[in-house]
Formats: C-alpha cells, sequence, structure tokens
C-alpha cells in the first residue's frame, strides 16, 4: 500500500525543485491527484500475481487457448513514467483451465508495480505456467513507452515487442502456429 502524506509531501518538493509555487491555484490538487494516481499504478504491489488464476475448471480439450489485445499500463521502473500497450496471451492446458477474465487480471495485477516491460512478459509467462500447469505458454506485449515518447530518442510512434515461450511453445515450429494466430 502506497503512503499518500509522503507521496503528497513528495510532490510538493517536486513542484518546488522544477521553480513552481505549489500553492498557485492551478496545483493545490496536484499532490492529492498525484497521490491517487499511484495508488491505481502500484495497486498491484504485494498482491500475489497466482490468486489470479485460483479458479479453475477441468479441462475438456487440450487445445490452445488465446486471449488478445489485453490492455495495459505499467510504469517503468527507469524512468517512472508510463508505457501502455496490449498482451496477447496463449496457453496449451493441461488438465485444467481458467475463465478468460482472469488473464486480464493477472496482467492487471502484473501491471500495477514498476516494471519493465521484458520483465513483466516473463512474470505472466511464469504464472501462467506455474498456477495453471500449463504443457506452454506463449506472451507477447506491445507498448509504448512515454519515456521513449517524451524525452530522450523522442519517438512517439515506436512500439516496443516482448516475447515470452515456456513448454511446447519454446520449440520454434509450435510457436509459429500460435504467433499466427496472434497476429490475425
Amino acid at each position: 500500500m502506497v503512503d499518500a502524506e509522503r507521496i503528497k509531501a513528495a510532490v510538493v518538493e517536486l513542484i518546488s525543485a522544477i521553480g513552481e509555487d505549489p500553492n498557485r491555484e492551478e496545483l493545490k490538487a496536484t499532490p492529492q491527484k498525484f497521490a491517487d494516481a499511484y495508488s491505481g499504478f502500484f495497486a498491484g504491489i504485494g498482491v500475489d500475481p497466482l490468486e489470479a488464476l485460483r479458479d479453475t475448471f477441468p479441462a475438456e480439450h487440450n487445445d490452445v487457448v488465446i486471449l488478445k489485445d489485453i490492455e495495459l499500463v505499467s510504469i517503468c521502473e527507469h524512468h517512472l513514467l508510463p508505457f501502455t500497450g496490449v498482451a496477447h496471451i496463449a496457453y496449451l492446458p493441461s488438465d485444467r483451465v481458467i475463465g478468460l477474465g482472469r488473464l486480464p487480471k493477472l496482467v492487471e495485477i502484473l501491471s500495477a508495480r514498476p516494471q519493465l516491460q521484458e520483465n513483466l512478459t516473463a512474470q505472466i509467462a511464469d504464472a501462467l505456467e506455474q498456477g495453471l500447469g500449463t504443457r506452454g505458454v506463449v506472451v507477447v506485449i506491445e507498448a509504448r513507452h512515454h519515456c521513449v515518447a517524451s524525452r530522450g530518442a523522442r519517438q512517439p510512434e515506436a512500439n516496443t515487442v516482448t516475447m515470452a515461450t515456456r513448454g511446447e511453445y519454446s520449440e520454434p515450429a509450435a510457436r509459429s502456429e500460435v504467433m499466427a494466430l496472434i497476429a490475425k
């Protein structure tokens, strides 16, 4: 849980440090708004991602399950600026499947903490493998990083794509079919 009072004090200091007046009418509410936003951005800290995978059902098939375009917002742990995008998840069930709504919940929990996209991708794949005992997992994240868009390289249209594979999908031939389905 974030310490809202410490965040508000830090934002007042930050506003002063950039040469602004934190008591200026337009900035008075900024520390509270910032604290509220950070409470949401980091709501996944301390939450076990496997909680999102608790309610499983017996698998009546063992074919691939794919959920595409799961929206995500996370905060880059290097610059504390957001990155936004979508995750695509494919998994091969063993004996259990999960309700499709639980996959976005898993992404939400893991996204709501300071992150690197590469680590987030791997953490989602690891949680699915561990929580469901899958035979294979593919996770692809496509995201736009505001640290790349608004500072340094200043490439607002650049997207970063990361992929993590586990189990049977670690083999290129098996992965290619799933990647073709994700690309549609």
